[in-house]
């Protein structure tokens, strides 16, 4: 947020280090709200076609926060804007609480809304971490903070399996416990240390127009393939729960399947990084649209665990290469005063595209077939354009002429 003259590293690895405890903590009641948010929608809507609309409220509620809470924090500083979001997750989990009493999929789905700030605020964690690093630390940064989604995975799940039945209404005492998770965030975030930016100077630079910025390549395919290899993680792992269950195993299973996803998704971060230092963020993601693809092959070749399993890992996998590798391309091909512009504009876009996918998911895997497997087949079939236009404009990066390859001054 802040074009620090002098880097800090002392400051810099305690923002790490407190950002990536924030992701641990308060970022279990991400892996919580996939698993069992589709599952609750079952119960409680209208109809088997908006099962997952709980999850799509969810994040359309990210995508609508994004960009305001971005400018909020360009205001009043990082610990501010997740100070704020913790607050709308609180009573986001206290409607959810009654939508689940009063068997209400509306209230439900208003708690479901104003989480989906919280989830917002997540996302801009990989980009507070960068805000006092050094250039040359960045990618590192960012994957450090994304590393710690490891113990929120598996935090996640033992919080669905030890909750799930503690009540008479299902999952009542999950969304408890996403209650307190919340509570901790204004400890967590008292020890933040992230300069509150200063107001812009008359006369200082504002920045390219946003159609010159939307039309810089890098920032293009950067958005463009980080949108889609998130929506394309969420679209399958929010129908797992459903084609799990609905291919006769346990909800324990599918809060297993979703644990060890997100492990994978995150487990890679340790390296992710270092490679993006080495050989580039385009060649990074590219991998990542690959292992996307390996995990729709294995996941349209049978319905046994193994091959949940096996797609559910892949997909992790895929997801972390091109997600963190398209932030790192993003953060180098804006200059400083651009920042908090584009990392709105970027969430708002991503988060989008995850609410179109989300919304597409329930559809797919409900209506579209007449079982669990065949709304399975189709929702994995539904990855495939999508790869194909993320690998086409990687190519295209790659084989336009050279220019400047960095525009941050």
């Amino acid at each position: 947020m802040t074009d620090t003259a002098t880097h800090d590293m002392p400051r810099t690895r305690r923002n790490v280090a407190v950002l990536a405890l924030a992701q641990a903590i308060l970022g279990a009641q991400m892996p919580v709200n996939f698993t069992v948010a589709g599952l609750i929608g079952q119960m409680l809507a209208p109809s088997p076609c908006i099962a997952t609309l709980p999850l799509s409220i969810f994040i359309l509620g990210s995508a609508l926060s994004a960009r305001p809470l971005a400018g909020f924090m360009q205001r009043h500083g990082r610990r501010a804007g997740f100070l704020l979001a913790c607050l709308s997750a609180v009573l986001g989990a206290v409607i959810s609480l009654a939508g689940l009493w009063y068997q209400s999929f509306v209230l439900f789905c208003l708690g479901a809304l104003l989480t989906g700030v919280y989830m917002a605020a997540q996302g801009f964690y990989r980009f507070a971490a960068t805000d006092t690093a050094p250039p040359e630390f960045q990618g590192k940064a960012i994957s450090y903070v994304l590393a710690a989604g490891l113990v929120s995975a598996l935090l996640g799940a033992l919080i669905v399996r030890e909750t799930e039945s503690l009540t008479a209404v299902p999952f009542m005492a999950t969304y408890g416990v996403i209650l307190l998770i919340n509570l901790a965030g204004p400890v967590i975030f008292a020890f933040l240390d992230i300069p509150k930016p200063p107001a812009p100077a008359q006369g200082a630079p504002r920045g390219r127009p946003l159609r010159e910025l939307m039309r810089t390549p890098e920032i293009a395919v950067a958005m463009i393939c980080g949108t889609i290899a998130y929506a394309l993680m969420n679209l399958v792992m929010t129908s797992t729960p459903l084609a799990v269950v609905g291919c006769g195993f346990a909800t324990t299973d599918a809060a297993n399947i979703v644990s060890l996803h997100v492990v994978a998704m995150f487990l890679p971060s340790f390296f992710t990084g270092f490679l993006i230092a080495r050989y580039g963020a385009p060649q990074v993601i590219f991998v990542g649209i690959a292992i996307l693809a390996g995990a729709a092959l294995v996941a349209l070749s049978g319905v046994e665990l193994a091959h949940f399993y096996g797609a559910l890992i892949l997909l992790g996998l895929g997801w972390n290469f091109g997600y963190i590798g398209a932030t790192a391309l993003l953060t180098r091909s804006h200059r400083p005063e651009e920042r908090e512009r584009i990392q709105g504009i970027n969430d708002a876009v991503v988060f989008g595209g995850v609410f179109l996918a989300s919304l597409s998911s329930g559809g797919l895997m409900n209506c579209l077939g007449g079982n669990a497997q065949q709304g399975w087949n189709a929702v994995n079939l539904a990855m495939i354009p999508l790869l194909v236009l993320a690998g086409g404009m990687l190519i295209w990066l790659r084989l336009r002429p050279r220019e400047n390859p960095r525009t941050q001054g």
